[in-house]
């Protein structure tokens, strides 16, 4: 059983959440609440778990937000995943659920149920951290009476919330574009703020606590250092263009150049980066972490795990106990692969055996169609099981050192300086060396371009919540890029511009009239 990072324990309770200002309801600014860094860690903890976790009492039953009638619905990184992978060329999922098949073919509004989910999620994850530097400051702490050898481990603590705080920033700054910003916890109603000025606070915001937090891996296992911190100005950075028009593809180079040469290594088992003892891999630079006794969840890698076990699959052969015949792989996404049986390239783990590679209609998730795709495992490296049949010790991958190659060559090839063709090339043959075996995948540098490192991402990421991102990158998402479904039809067609955002909820425009709507909805 791996360590996680704490014990989580009942500090907040969240059961509204409209603004992304809220306070949190329980009055958690009782100076009895946070007399020595442990509580403040606890605290934190909280935070850590509001991406994987739904509520107080897992895996359901004391929810944290009372949005949909299934709690593990609410999972921020389940939903987060749905909006990443069931909106592109790589993965399909069947189920009935309400707002599901929009997800599938471009046809969301702002009544959706899942970016309902995504919106509050992220509101809540922000409000929480809000609230934890407001309670941690060092007059706070002082009020506190905290003793004197603890005060620099909770002013620490800050650096990390700060970071969970930018990261989910950026979550809103691509999935909705125009959030309000706000930082302190106050009554006033929010206003929306520009791309622009989103941007430039998640970028300064990682400037500022770079240098205050851990080196790379000398933290707590699952806690966050400089090298999260590098990841996510490398994707800030590599997508620039998109959100606020300006290339920043050079500086985007200096944050992965950094990453590259702080001592992690690529896995030589793919696969070990998806397992049960996944936290032992050099190659994951930052993970939320699972356990299956101790951090229990519907959503989460439990998700990742169940769901993408199909009908024609053995549960037991990936350390569950049962599939939920869920999400599946698209024509196109199969296609990318020259050979899908793994035989060459080993990331191709696709379940053909009673399957066929034709989706089927939309709603029928009991159909052969469509191929399994069991990238991620509830066994380990080894071949045991995890410690519970049924929620999973898989942590999820965050970054990666393999993602860092790739957004150095694309860097590279997109004009950013402080890189070079020859080692962009290096880079990418030493993932395929890795997946093939040997030199036999290895490219030219004739052959490194951007439309290979879009497709070589999909052969290398796929399923990592990475898609969408990469597609709205390389102008393929909605007005250009066709596969099955997309747009409500069997052989797919173009989408409006528009779904390149997701709307705000129509239930956040109603509580605060100040809002505006993403244009087109």
């Amino acid at each position: 059983m791996k360590k996680i990072i704490t014990t989580f324990i009942l500090l907040v309770v969240f059961t509204s959440c409209t603004d992304l200002d809220l306070k949190p309801a329980t009055g958690t600014t009782a100076n009895f609440t946070f007399t020595d860094a442990f509580a403040y860690k606890q605290y934190m903890g909280k935070i850590y778990a509001a991406y994987m976790l739904t509520g107080q009492d897992g895996p359901a039953g004391d929810p944290d937000l009372a949005l949909v009638n299934d709690e593990g619905f609410t999972s921020y990184m389940r939903a987060y995943w749905k909006a990443q992978q069931i909106t592109t060329d790589e993965t399909h999922l069947t189920w009935t659920d309400g707002g599901i098949q929009d997800m599938n073919t471009h046809q969301w509004t702002s009544e959706n149920q899942f970016v309902r989910v995504l919106y509050y999620r992220l509101a809540l994850i922000i409000s929480l951290s809000n609230d934890f530097l407001e309670q941690s400051t060092a007059e706070k702490i002082a009020d506190n009476g905290v003793k004197e050898g603890e005060v620099d481990e909770i002013l620490e603590f800050r650096n990390e919330v700060r970071f969970l705080r930018a990261m989910a920033y950026w979550h809103a700054l691509d999935l909705f574009r125009n959030v309000p910003l706000v930082t302190t916890i106050t009554s006033a109603p929010p206003t929306q703020a520009t791309p622009d000025q989103l941007f430039t606070f998640i970028e300064t915001e990682l400037n500022e606590i770079e240098g205050l937090l851990p080196n790379p891996r000398s933290n707590e296992y699952g806690r966050v250092d400089k090298g999260a911190v590098w990841m996510l100005q490398a994707k800030l950075y590599l997508n620039a263009e998109v959100y606020i028009g300006a290339p920043k593809y050079t500086e985007c180079l200096t944050a992965v150049n950094k990453v590259i040469s702080a001592g992690y290594t690529l896995n030589p088992n793919y696969l070990a980066n998806f397992m049960a003892d996944n936290d032992t891999s050099n190659e994951l630079i930052f993970n939320f972490t699972s356990d299956g006794l101790n951090s229990q969840t519907w959503g989460g890698t439990t998700f990742l795990v169940h769901a993408p076990i199909l009908g024609t699959m053995t549960p037991e052969d990936y350390g569950v106990d049962a599939g939920w015949s869920g999400p599946r792989a698209t024509k196109v996404f199969v296609n990318k692969f020259a050979d899908i049986t793994g035989a060459t390239d080993k990331r191709a783990i696709f379940v053909t055996a009673g399957r066929s590679i034709e989706l089927p209609e939309p709603n029928d998730n009991a159909s052969i169609g469509g191929y399994g795709v069991p990238k991620y495992v509830n066994k380990t490296s080894t071949g045991a099981d995890g410690s519970n049949a049924t929620f999973v010790d898989t942590d999820w991958p965050v970054f990666r050192l393999a993602d860092a190659y790739l957004m150095y060559a694309e860097a590279v090839l997109r004009g950013g300086t402080g890189g070079d063709l020859a080692t962009a090339l290096t880079l990418v043959n030493d993932l395929r060396q890795r997946a093939y075996g040997n030199a036999s995948g290895n490219i030219t540098s004739g052959q490194l371009t951007l439309d290979f490192i879009l497709d070589e991402r999909s052969r290398e990421l796929y399923w990592e919540a990475t898609r969408r991102v990469d597609l709205i990158r390389f102008g393929q998402f909605t007005t250009s890029g066709v596969w099955p479904w997309k747009g409500g039809t069997e052989a797919g067609s173009v989408t409006d511009a528009k779904y390149n955002i997701f709307p705000i909820p129509a239930t956040d425009l109603a509580a605060n009239p100040g809002l505006k709507q993403n244009p087109g909805y």
